[in-house]
């Protein structure tokens, strides 16, 4: 497999994928520039190398419209800031850029718009439920319309890099059918990738223990295969944030306000079943930290996670639940953390996604490996300023979780032929 070291991209033009989706205030400015940063190094190689760079990205979840919300135009002058160019070009049609890809040069740099503003990145049919009839047909129509999309892309440049593990997941037009269009000697993976890679298998071949994930978030449904997965790997688990209150539900918990799947009453229970069948120590919030609405201002009082009264909502982990993730956290060796623990957005209800990171900093400054990983977790981290207290912070969330589930990756198996 060719290597971003070995590749010569001296009066070449590479495109690359990476994954700029940063987010952005009500004025556009980016809130947390983690992952601009991270596809530096391999941006910046290419640049030095003297080739010219064409970068690619989605933004958001614009469904296949056209969206100024999500326009990468927004954040074009700080990637110039962080590559220390004089100006990043930007082509406002990802896919008719054909005259501004021809005209780069050596050294110059082009941003493309956002790749979801087409509904071909995805490759999913638009406006038709999966239960239509026609679906199927559109299906594959749109399969080809993908391949298209992807040839197009391709077409811009000599060669292709993927730095985007947050998409590496997805078998998106731009993250893994484009690499059909270039042969094995012409696309590579980036800097990031291959450091992402590495730090999955550093956690799944070199388990140290004990072994501790911390699983936060809204949803249980979205994280029932990475929960099922760990629950056979790791002898901690704690789970927070809003899953608390569909835990605490299926026990027959009165819960007031807070966020909850009724129909994943039973999923929850047989969480708990599986984790006692594997022998491991399932951790949940006993407490919570609730409010009379949903503001960062709002009303505070401290309620037992089972007995929440109406008009009154958990927003994050009450102080006996604070003290018992960290005592969970403290002495373990290999340490997961994906996702919140609260609305720790709201500064009156991050304490408990704070306590949580300084636990992981002290436990890795007594020798743990602590991998963070998802946006959320990373924004936490950056936050509280413990980005230099963990040992890796990844820039997928989605992407690492079903990579320690153990799934392929199609936007590496893209590159490596596989």
């Amino acid at each position: 497999m060719m290597t971003i070291d070995n590749f010569k991209f001296a009066g070449k033009k590479a495109i690359v994928r990476v994954d700029f989706n940063v987010p952005l205030d009500e004025n556009g400015k980016i809130t947390d520039d983690t992952r601009i940063r991270g596809a530096v190094p391999t941006l910046k190689h290419i640049l030095d190398e003297g080739g010219a760079l064409i970068i690619m990205s989605h933004m958001g979840k614009p469904k296949g419209k056209v969206q100024a919300k999500y326009s990468l135009g927004q954040i074009k002058d700080a990637v110039a800031k962080a590559l220390g160019v004089a100006e990043v070009k930007f082509a406002p049609d990802c896919a008719k850029a054909q005259a501004d890809a021809a005209a780069l040069k050596p050294g110059e740099v082009l941003l493309l718009e956002n790749l979801r503003f087409y509904p071909e990145e995805e490759g999913k049919p638009v406006g038709i439920d999966k239960e239509d009839p026609a679906y199927d047909a559109a299906k594959k129509e749109m399969k080809a319309r993908q391949k298209d999309f992807a040839k197009t892309l391709a077409s811009y440049a000599d060669c292709y890099v993927m730095d985007a593990f947050g998409t590496a997941h997805r078998k998106h037009a731009s993250t893994a059918v484009i690499a059909d269009y270039f042969d094995a000697d012409n696309k590579m993976l980036g800097y990031l990738m291959e450091k992402e890679v590495k730090a999955v298998d550093s956690v799944l071949s070199d388990i140290k223990r004990p072994f501790i994930a911390i699983m936060g978030g809204s949803k249980v449904s979205s994280k029932i295969g990475i929960i099922e997965n760990l629950l056979g790997k790791v002898d901690k688990l704690i789970l927070c944030g809003g899953m608390t209150y569909t835990f605490a539900k299926a026990h027959g918990g009165e819960i007031g306000g807070s966020i909850v799947e009724l129909d994943k009453l039973d999923v929850a229970l047989g969480v708990e079943e599986l984790a006692k069948k594997n022998g491991v120590e399932l951790v949940l919030a006993p407490d919570a930290i609730c409010a009379d609405s949903f503001s960062n201002d709002a009303n505070q009082k401290i309620f037992p996670s089972e007995a929440i009264p109406e008009g009154w909502e958990g927003l994050d982990a009450g102080p006996e639940a604070q003290k018992k993730f960290a005592a969970a956290i403290k002495g373990c060796k290999t340490i997961l953390w994906n996702g919140p623990a609260g609305v720790f957005e709201f500064d009156n209800f991050c304490g408990g996604s704070r306590a949580i990171g300084e636990a992981i900093a002290e436990a890795t400054a007594e020798g743990a490996f602590s991998l963070i990983g998802g946006g959320d977790s990373v924004a936490c981290v950056n936050k509280f300023g413990l980005a230099d207290k963990v040992s890796y912070i990844s820039t997928g969330g989605g992407a690492l979780l079903e990579a320690i589930e153990g799934k392929v990756l199609p936007g590496v198996a893209a590159i490596k032929g596989e």
